[in-house]
């Protein structure tokens, strides 16, 4: 019945429910992404690796302490450009830190800001690029800046507010490379699977490949899965 419970029998089941984002106070992953599936396949007695691995983006528009739900990314172009991290007492904590400064590897960045928010007692770190102008904001990052001016920063005039969020889960249900778990008639794909290519520390652009090279592996297990069996009832 629409909105009830009940039972669908089926020779096989496909997880692609995302992440765990949601376990977290400040994440980037949709108001969706709370582990459904990651339950879903441990009560069935799938087994899940590297639950620990949690990728977190050194910088989200910190919308307060009270802020739920999903929260806007302030991607690494913005840095990538020329935007550069303080503190709240104008400390350039990344100067010091790396090699690359700003423009540090997720997990570098992610943990200076953490530290930094740790030393000056506050929940959020700031983000400089008003030397970027109007023009240059409206043109290369014109969704950035309509979230700021949204949530009531303006980036051309004003110190960005962000802080560290969960961003993705690189564990889940252990899968094979066709996307098979341990349970027979079980895949998942995508956040909620642990395929192993991620290690602890995802490069940006594997997740995309993850979803699409696996999706089409379990596809064609699947179909070769239903062909077999097509008899059945």
């Amino acid at each position: 019945e629409r909105g009830g419970v009940g039972r669908v029998r089926a020779r096989a089941v496909v997880l692609a429910t995302g992440g765990i984002g949601q376990v977290f106070a400040s994440t980037t992953n949709p108001e969706v992404s709370t582990g459904d599936g990651l339950a879903l396949g441990l009560r069935a007695g799938a087994v899940a690796e590297d639950l620990e691995f949690v990728q977190f983006h050194p910088t989200v528009l910190w919308l307060g302490a009270q802020a739920r739900g999903q929260q806007p990314l302030i991607s690494e172009a913005v840095r990538g450009e020329g935007a550069f991290l303080l503190d709240t007492d104008g400390d350039r904590f990344m100067r010091d830190r790396h090699e690359s400064a700003d423009l540090a590897p997720r997990d570098v960045v992610a943990r200076g800001a953490a530290e930094a928010m740790a030393r000056t007692g506050d929940d959020h770190v700031l983000l400089d690029a008003r030397h970027f102008g109007a023009r240059m904001w409206e043109e290369r990052f014109p969704t950035i800046l309509a979230a700021c001016r949204k949530h009531g920063v303006d980036p051309v005039t004003d110190l960005i507010p962000v802080a560290p969020a969960a961003h993705y889960a690189s564990g889940g249900l252990r899968t094979d490379l066709r996307g098979r778990t341990g349970i027979s008639g079980l895949y998942a794909v995508g956040e909620v699977a642990r395929t192993g290519v991620h290690g602890a520390n995802r490069l940006a652009s594997n997740s995309l490949l993850e979803s699409v090279v696996f999706a089409h592996r379990a596809a064609e297990d699947l179909a070769a899965r239903t062909a077999a069996d097509a008899a059945e009832p």
